[in-house]
Formats: structure tokens, C-alpha cells, sequence
């Protein structure tokens, strides 16, 4: 579990969150949705380490992740798998090398019991007979597997998704979003995603947080989202302008 207390950020006196206290829960697909501009990335950014929070705490189950010193937090971020929305993969390396990388960084493993690892998180993403292709010969949706595939090496507990669906076609959207709801229920790991695709929010959202202006506007199951309810006009507008 993540628990968020009370966050702020600004950038040149500019405040972009405001107060985020939020709890994302193990073993479901935890979705941050709202308009571009909503301070969504900067969130996760500040969950992960890259961006610290001017105020507040961010938990790790019980582990205040900015006050840790340096040998527990990268102790702590061998536990955390980052999908990036462009995968931010090695284009000079083959898809088993960008899947390895973040073995020969962190792990101690043998080259067999990389390889090992590899083949088994490539199996679990349906990437078979693609190790020796590199970046420019594989597809947007394969490319976006192999992301998977390097975030989870590690046997991770928290796995975040800066859009994941961002620039695929619909059939390999929702392929990608099946894939990461499976992942996230087998393993229980926390995984959190940062989009504005209410296709997804529909049909893997579990706990959904709705930021609006960098402030949590709503946050809450998938069923109970408040279509309709002019108690927050926010999230109705962003909801019926999205489906």
C-alpha cells in the first residue's frame, strides 16, 4: 500500500498540488485520472523520488520514503517498476538486453539466471522469439510489452504507468490494460496508473483518484463514480466528456 499525507508542490511560486492525501491499495489497478495540466504527473513523480514534495509524506507501507537514507531508499526502489508513456527503451539494445538492464544494475544474478528472468517476464507479457529484435523492429504495442516486461523484472511490489495506452489503437489498448490488471492480481503488487483514458477507467479501474486543478477532487470505487451528481461538476464534466 501507498499512503499519501498532505502534499504540496510548486514550481516558481506556482502551486501544483495542494493537500494530496490519498491511500492506493495492494493487488488492484489504482487509476489517477483528470485533465492534462491537473498536476497528475508530477504526483507520481513525487511518489517515485523524482520530484521531492515541498511538504508531506509519502508511505511505502510504513516506510516515510523522503526521510529514508540513501542506502534503505534505493533499497526501497529496487521495489518499484516504472512504465514510461514513450517505454523509454534502450534503442541500441535488443529486447532482451532493455528487459536485463535492470538485473545487471541491481541484481546480483548469474548471466543464466538474467536470461532466466527475462524469458520468464517476456512469456508473462506474450512476447515470444523477439529477444535479439531491437526497438525499431517491433511494434508500438510490442514495444509498450517490453516496457512491462523491464518494470516487473525485479519482482517488484509497486509498478507505476504514465499512460500506458498513449499512442496505440484501440484493440491494443485495451490488450495492454488486460495485461496490467493480470499482472497486478497475480503478483498483489500496487500498481498505479496516471491517465485520462476513461476506456480504461471503465473496464480494469478499481480505486479511481480524480485530481482536478491539483487538488483531489473525488476518490473512490469505479461504481460509485458520480455521473450525474452535481456535487461535483468536475468530475461529471471530465467523465461525460470522456466516454
Amino acid at each position: 500500500m501507498i499512503r499519501l499525507e498532505d502534499i504540496n508542490k510548486n514550481f516558481n511560486e506556482k502551486s501544483v498540488l495542494k493537500g494530496i492525501s490519498a491511500e492506493f491499495l495492494p493487488g488492484v489497478i489504482n487509476l489517477i485520472i483528470g485533465a492534462s495540466g491537473g498536476g497528475k504527473s508530477v504526483l507520481v513523480k513525487s511518489m517515485v523520488g523524482l520530484e521531492v514534495p515541498d511538504s508531506g509524506k509519502v508511505f511505502f507501507n510504513d516506510l516515510d520514503f523522503h526521510n529514508l537514507d540513501y542506502s534503505k531508499k534505493q533499497s526501497l526502489r529496487k521495489e518499484i517498476g516504472m512504465l514510461f508513456q514513450g517505454t523509454a527503451l534502450f534503442d541500441s539494445l535488443t529486447v532482451e538486453e532493455n528487459v536485463e538492464f535492470p538485473l545487471l544494475m541491481f541484481s546480483n544474478y548469474t548471466k543464466e539466471e538474467r536470461l532466466d528472468k527475462v524469458n520468464s517476464c517476456l512469456a508473462k507479457v506474450n512476447l515470444v522469439n523477439v529477444n535479439k529484435k531491437f526497438h525499431s523492429e517491433i511494434s508500438g504495442g510490442m514495444k509498450k510489452r517490453v516496457g512491462i516486461a523491464r518494470a516487473i523484472v525485479m519482482d517488484i511490489n509497486y509498478l507505476f504507468c504514465d499512460e500506458p495506452n498513449s499512442g496505440l489503437d484501440p484493440l491494443t489498448a485495451r490488450i495492454i490494460d488486460e495485461l496490467l490488471k493480470e499482472i497486478t492480481q497475480e503478483s498483489h503488487i500496487t500498481t498505479i496508473i496516471n491517465s485520462h483514458d476513461m476506456k480504461t477507467v471503465k473496464d480494469i479501474g478499481e480505486h479511481i483518484f480524480f485530481m482536478y486543478q491539483g487538488q483531489k477532487w473525488w476518490e473512490g470505487s469505479r461504481e460509485n463514480l458520480p455521473m450525474g451528481q452535481e456535487s461535483n461538476p468536475e468530475l461529471n464534466a471530465f467523465v461525460k466528456a470522456s466516454f
